[in-house]
């Protein structure tokens, strides 16, 4: 056994059954221990940010990481914009590295950088394996700490990888997720405040918190107090639709967020942080609560908030814990299907009712998308993802990511043109791994999102040199070619008629699909 072999070997007995790989020269060792490890599956990306974004697709879903491959400091930079979305939506990952073999370091190769210096912004944890005998406790603590919600980076030198182990021993066990600490006082605390703030008090659920079991305690807890329940703008999963509890969502608008905000002056803070814009604008505060709003921390981020919150429920006194069982989920609510030339408003309506049950939704609309959230609350049963870290070309690798993890669901990508051009090669992937993504190109044709941020700081005036910076026309990119190339099929549609048509085609494809939806 060599120190790759004992590194599949400390994956495979601790679950973790996906590696998303972009290998080169460090990691063969790591790729030839595949064949000896039929419990991990390898996957190949074309772009290091196509393997990150993978895997924080599959941990939305199973809350468990999946590896990574990465190739040395550049494979790595490559990687870091979903790595950073990763990180942000408390996504479960255990990156490893290669680097050069440990004695080749010092020699300065072209391949040579500060690894640990490069992963350490973008991970909760950073280690180096010293040789062959650390390398699986060293696996085994990253999982431990993956397994929390957080991103691990293990540096693996190549020679650690291929030096053979004087002593094999078993795999060590990861520990597991710790369950959230409910504290009593806490609760009691959130459940006094909530009943006394009445209507002017809120919950907001980020983080990995929104779930349906959360979403239903919070529901009715606020039946119970007069509440508002709100799921963060960029909570990274969403359980919603009919039979679940409709939260209202945090727009993303400042100015529209303060003043809905303004609203209440009791604020419990479940899986989130104190909500700030997404950008600093001139004349805006960056703070999105009104100053001087009461806000209770009752839990960190945790996909089991359902129990804090029920500790709360059950601190609420008995007439109003009666009260708090009348709340009822969303009905179905399915809208008839709109006809004609595709505007942003009726591809909402449209997709309320074309959601398939039990589906993922991958969302980067960006501003195609604004009223996609609100239309769709009614649709059937479904996760949602949102945007974490704001690094755009994110929602091709996630679906790609979560159709692995769900090979039984469906995923629809709705994806911008201009964001999807980042990283196109997943479509790649996806041919190859024969998943089931339908993939909603929005096109039009330009960064819609910059021109709208050009008023938001204050710049009134685009000039004609600033414009060709915004738009993505002269050449038109053509979709079609692009997915048809990279292997998966694709069609373009101007109407409502000629996308209900493509879209039932591609639902009953056995592979993914494309539709470039012209706007």
């Amino acid at each position: 056994m060599n120190g790759a072999d004992s590194l599949l070997a400390t994956l495979e007995h601790n679950g973790v059954t996906t590696c998303f790989a972009n290998p080169g020269t460090s990691e063969m060792h790591f790729v030839a221990a595949l064949d000896g490890t039929p419990g991990v599956r390898g996957v190949l990306g074309l772009f290091e940010g196509a393997v990150t974004g993978a895997a924080d697709g599959y941990a939305r879903m199973t809350d468990q990481p999946a590896a990574t491959l990465l190739h040395l400091g550049p494979g790595l930079a490559n990687g870091l914009s979903n790595l950073h979305n990763a990180l942000r939506a408390h996504s479960p990952v255990v990156n490893v590295i290669g680097d050069h073999a440990s004695y080749h370091r010092a020699l300065d190769a072209p391949l040579t950088s500060d690894v640990e210096g490069t992963a350490r912004p973008f991970s909760h944890w950073v280690r180096t394996s010293i040789d062959e005998q650390a390398l699986a406790h060293d696996v085994a603590d990253a999982i431990t700490v993956a397994r929390r919600g957080q991103v691990a980076s293990l540096i693996l030198p190549a020679d650690a990888a291929w030096n053979e182990l004087s002593t094999p021993a078993a795999s060590p066990t990861a520990l597991p997720a710790p369950l959230p600490v409910v504290d009593g006082a806490v609760a009691e605390a959130t459940a006094r405040a909530l009943l006394d703030a009445g209507s002017r008090g809120a919950i907001l659920l980020g983080g990995r918190t929104p779930r349906a079991d959360a979403l239903a305690a919070a529901g009715r807890i606020a039946q119970a107090t007069g509440a508002t329940v709100f799921t963060g703008t960029f909570a990274p999963r969403v359980e919603r639709g009919a039979g679940r509890f409709a939260a209202q969502k945090l727009p993303y608008a400042v100015d529209e967020a303060q003043q809905v905000l303004s609203q209440f002056d009791t604020l419990v803070l479940v899986g989130a942080k104190p909500p700030v814009a997404f950008f600093a604008y001139p004349t805006k505060r960056s703070t999105l609560a009104t100053p001087g709003t009461h806000m209770i921390d009752l839990t960190p981020e945790t996909p089991r908030a359902d129990l804090p919150l029920q500790a709360v429920l059950d601190s609420l006194p008995q007439a109003a814990r009666t009260k708090a069982a009348e709340a009822k989920p969303v009905d179905l609510d399915l809208p008839q299907r709109p006809t004609g030339t595709i505007t942003p408003e009726k591809l909402g309506v449209f997709l309320a009712g074309a959601i398939p049950e039990n589906a993922i939704v991958v969302d980067e609309s960006i501003t195609s998308g604004r009223t996609f959230p609100e239309a769709t609350a009614a649709s059937r049963p479904h996760d949602w993802f949102n945007p974490t870290g704001g690094s755009i070309g994110w929602a091709l690798p996630v679906a790609t990511g979560a159709a692995i993890a769900c090979p039984d669901r469906t995923v629809i990508a709705l994806e911008s043109d201009g964001s999807g051009l980042y990283m196109p090669q997943t479509l790649w992937t996806q041919a190859r791994e024969g998943v089931r993504v339908v993939t909603l190109i929005l096109a039009n044709r330009k960064y819609q999102i910059l021109r709208h941020e050009m008023k938001n700081v204050g710049v009134e005036m685009v000039g004609d040199t600033a414009a060709t910076l915004l738009d993505l026309e002269r050449p038109v990119v053509d979709w079609v070619s692009v997915s048809r190339g990279f292997g998966v099929p694709a069609e373009s549609v101007e109407t409502i008629e000629e996308l209900s048509a493509a879209y039932e085609r591609a639902l009953a494809a056995d592979g993914p699909a494309l539709i470039e939806v012209v706007l």
